[in-house]
């Protein structure tokens, strides 16, 4: 398995380009001469991420809705359909990813009524993940643009400061989730489960045979999960809870801080992480009327998302040959977690350096859990994404 989706970067979507305000009225001195340039407004939380490209791996589980009269999916092994509901089918997905964020916008004004105008500042990215569960074969499943931005606090809702991310997913729906960003010395992530639930009724969990890895006869992409539960990549306790994959890495790692952002299209009832919040009182998301259904019901529903990145600090070391001032050498970190996703270090001699000499670096690791509530066929269907993802491109040690 490579370690990045294959492709090339994205560009800098900001680069040529700086938001600000038009001036009221020309400055003093010269028509149309610039305005006196402003501060520009903190990016808070987001500023690692800033024009970094982060590669990475991860698992993706939806339970895909079925009309099994009119576009049943053919399967090598049909299921008996009286054990097996034949209204969905639960795909598997393992995967990789690319996630883009470009140079930051400037100031974005928004202007105020009720309160005085605040200004924005943020990060548009593009989000590409492939499915590539069998060896040799990708397909992309997901593709991703939108941008991410620091809100400074508020009078009006009174609110402190908090993140948003507002993305569209060409299946037709766009999202706009908020909410508070943290400092922690290590991550904590809580499980998360995948198993469906009646709409509005969370703690009825309905277990289908398609979480059974042993069961190679059910609506489930792929069937035989034999070969994957052998290597360890998908097993029943990651089926029961796909966010064990990330702590599984970081219990190898050397953590020394994190940045914690949680983001819920839907504050009052919030999906993960955060205690509801009745003052963010925006959010949502949006579907196409294919999606959104009619008199029958929805076709898929995204209801509702929830998601929590956690921007980590890794502490690491490296070991680089004999290099004199000027020279340059590229080399790997070290594979703490024993699953070949290593940053690369290049180290720019400033004196001379004996062969062998241990340096100190460190890198910023991306992860996050997501968790999309799809609602059809009067139940609530978790789709569950989990990644860990690292700088794509090698990490200027001076």
């Amino acid at each position: 398995m490579t370690n990045a989706v294959p492709g090339t970067r994205t560009a800098d979507l900001t680069s040529d380009f700086t938001w600000g305000q038009v001036p009221p009225q020309p400055a003093p001195g010269a028509v149309g001469a610039l305005a006196t340039p402003q501060p520009l407004p903190p990016l808070g939380p987001l500023t690692e991420l800033a024009g970094t490209t982060f590669r990475g791996r991860g698992f993706n589980t939806i339970f895909r809705p079925q009309n099994f009269a009119k576009t049943p999916t053919p399967l090598p092994v049909p299921p008996d359909r009286n054990a097996n509901p034949d209204d969905n089918i639960l795909e598997l997905n393992i995967t990789e990813e690319t996630l883009e964020f470009s140079s930051p916008l400037g100031s974005v004004p928004n202007r105020g009524f009720v309160q005085g105008d605040i200004a924005l500042n943020g990060l548009p990215y593009v989000q590409k993940i492939n499915d590539v569960t069998i060896p040799g074969r990708t397909v992309g499943i997901h593709f991703e643009p939108g941008v991410f931005l620091n809100v400074p606090a508020t009078d009006d809702p009174a609110e402190g400061p908090t993140v948003v991310r507002m993305g569209s997913i060409p299946h037709g729906t766009t999202i706009e989730a908020q909410g508070p960003s943290f400092t922690a010395p290590a991550p904590r992530i809580d499980p998360v489960d995948i198993t469906p639930f009646p709409i509005g009724q969370p703690t009825q969990r309905i277990p289908f045979p398609s979480q059974d890895p042993s069961n190679n006869a059910t609506f489930r992409i792929p069937q035989d999960l034999a070969p994957f539960v052998a290597n360890g990549s998908i097993t029943k306790a990651i089926l029961d809870d796909p966010s064990s994959i990330l702590r599984d890495r970081i219990a190898a790692q050397d953590i020394t801080g994190t940045t914690v952002i949680v983001l819920n299209s839907d504050a009052n009832t919030p999906l993960l992480g955060t205690p509801a919040d009745a003052a963010l009182v925006g959010g949502g998301t949006d579907n196409i009327a294919f999606l959104e259904g009619a008199q029958s019901g929805p076709n898929a529903d995204a209801a509702r998302m929830s998601s929590i990145f956690w921007v980590e600090t890794v502490a690491d070391h490296i070991t680089v040959p004999a290099l004199q001032p000027g020279e340059s050498v590229t080399v790997a970190g070290t594979d703490s977690a024993a699953d070949g996703l290593v940053p690369s270090f290049t180290v720019t001699a400033t004196a001379a350096i004996a062969d062998g000499t241990v340096l100190d670096v460190s890198y910023v690791q991306v992860q996050y859990t997501q968790l999309v509530h799809l609602n059809f066929n009067g139940l609530t269907w978790p789709h569950v994404s989990v990644a860990t993802l690292i700088p794509a491109d090698p990490i200027a040690v001076g």
